[in-house]
């Protein structure tokens, strides 16, 4: 599939982790196309992760996250890197999406209609998950809790599609081959692209 413009969004809060490796891999791989690629790194944003009023009132948007919804908007494929922690992704980012998917940016609520119109649609997207927990575990007795949460209950219900995971497991302990063996598949990930 050809994309003209890739977004990469780094969840993970530490810039010395494997999260940061995979997503330079990613981004290399697609510097070898013709496609453009953007990158988010939450960690270096500036901005309330706190939806204050939910969606009863709008919290005024830093530039920031101004900035991170047009690369949003603007991106044909969408690329999440970030680290399963207790079945979830880190508190920051899940700010982040509370605080920039929003009614009327990423969905919109239409009279009638029980499900909402879905602004991101024509977009594609990849995660790229970290883990602890071995694959079989995740899926079978947890259900995949972090991955369905962001690919069905967000990008999907915002109209991305489809949504495809890289699930990488277990980091800790991994060897040096292990981590390196998956930097090459995601830097080809990356060559895929177009």
């Amino acid at each position: 599939m050809k994309f003209k413009k890739v977004l990469i969004i780094n969840g993970h809060p530490d810039p010395d982790s494997f999260n940061s490796c995979l997503t330079a891999a990613y981004q290399k791989g697609v510097s070898t196309t013709t496609a453009e690629v953007a990158l988010i790194t939450i960690r270096d944003l500036e901005f309330n992760p706190n939806l204050g009023f939910g969606y009863r009132k709008r919290t005024k948007l830093e530039p920031d996250l101004l900035s991170s919804i047009e690369k949003i908007k603007e991106a044909d494929h969408i690329v999440w890197v970030f680290p399963m922690w207790w079945y979830g992704y880190p508190a920051l980012m899940k700010g982040f999406i509370d605080r920039t998917f929003l009614p009327g940016i990423t969905f919109a609520y239409e009279k009638g209609k029980t499900m909402p119109k879905k602004l991101l649609k024509g977009k594609t997207g990849r995660i790229i998950v970290t883990a602890d927990t071995p694959k079989w575990y995740n899926s079978l007795f947890m259900k995949s809790p972090a991955i369905h949460q962001l690919k069905k209950g967000t990008l999907q219900f915002c109209g991305v599609h489809p949504v495809k995971v890289s699930y990488i497991a277990p980091i800790k302990n991994s060897s040096i081959a292990f981590r390196n063996s998956w930097l090459s598949k995601i830097e080809k990930l990356g060559k895929k692209v177009k």
